[in-house]
């Protein structure tokens, strides 16, 4: 019965024992960057009051977002690399898995609000002001939250509704919800249909709205007249279009395909990315790529 089941044992990458040192420094390293990183981004958005508008508060709500997703899965993993310490309480297993979820979920319905915040802008930009307004922009974020609640509440009450027996080992650094499945001593064919089920839904539909958006936004910068017209509207969707590609590319090769829970050592490497490096890169694609964000960060040195 999975009550008695005080821990468990996370191994992943339990097969390179010469590298735990490596790995612990590299997760700190990342996991450092990602923080310094996004607190400057929302530091440079506060302080520009030209930068106080709907397309950087939600960037700004991405970046707090990011470090609240990296927090739950770098500290830990880079500790117990370090210390050798693999094993996760029962309850610590769930609360991980719990805040993953709800994250990772939030950051899926972040970057289609973003996009259609993109599409309005681009493709109506009379009447942006009028509907990106501030009350619609506060309600698409705790939307959001409530949409990442509802799939971590879903997620985790499924999967620790399984018995876990003598088999208490994880192969994965983290409670992964597939993970955790494939350890069970239960029949987990619901669960895995569930899984797909919620998650290909909630990444299939928050697709749909990015695909949908970034069509007729590239309808209406082609047909543009102007080539500067053309250059700085497809300049302000760049950096986007990159985060997005790279989230929802490894995303979906985790949760919306069948097999999913098959292969650990796959999950273990494209876990990596969108846990530790997606949140790190983040902030240096909106930098780099935004002319807005590097004029102000020159300002702010200046100052």
């Amino acid at each position: 019965n999975h009550t008695r089941i005080s821990e468990f044992i996370l191994v992943g990458f339990q097969s390179h024992p010469g590298s735990q040192l490596l790995l612990s420094v590299v997760f700190s390293t990342m996991y450092i960057v990602t923080v310094v990183g996004n607190v400057c981004m929302i530091l440079i958005i506060r302080m520009d009051s030209k930068l106080h508008t709907p397309m950087y508060f939600f960037l700004e709500n991405l970046s707090t977002l990011d470090i609240c997703y990296s927090s739950v899965i770098a500290p830990r993993a880079a500790l117990a690399f370090l210390l050798g310490r693999r094993s996760i309480s029962y309850n610590g297993c769930a609360s991980q898995m719990f805040f993953f979820s709800l994250f990772g979920t939030t950051e899926a319905f972040f970057l289609a609000v973003m996009a259609y915040d993109r599409f309005t802008a681009i493709c109506n930009p009379l009447l942006y002001p009028v509907v990106m307004s501030r009350r619609l922009c506060v309600l698409m974020v705790l939307g959001s939250y409530l949409s990442g609640c509802i799939n971590c509440t879903i997620q985790t009450g499924f999967t620790f509704s399984l018995s876990f027996c003598g088999h208490r080992e994880i192969n994965h650094f983290f409670c992964d919800v597939a993970a955790v499945i494939h350890a069970s001593c239960s029949d987990t064919f619901v669960n895995e249909l569930v899984m797909l089920a919620v998650c290909g839904s909630i990444i299939v539909g928050t697709a749909l709205v990015v695909f949908i958006s970034y069509g007729y936004i590239i309808i209406t910068i082609i047909q543009m007249p102007s080539a500067d017209s053309r250059y700085k509207a497809f300049s302000t969707c760049s950096s986007h279009m990159v985060t997005i590609c790279l989230f929802f590319g490894t995303v979906f090769f985790m949760y919306a395909q069948p097999g999913a829970t098959s292969s650990p050592n796959k999950s273990n490497i494209i876990s990596i990315f969108y846990t530790v490096v997606i949140p790190m890169l983040n902030p240096f694609i909106y930098t780099l790529r935004n002319r807005e964000v590097k004029e102000s960060l020159k300002k702010q040195f200046k100052r």
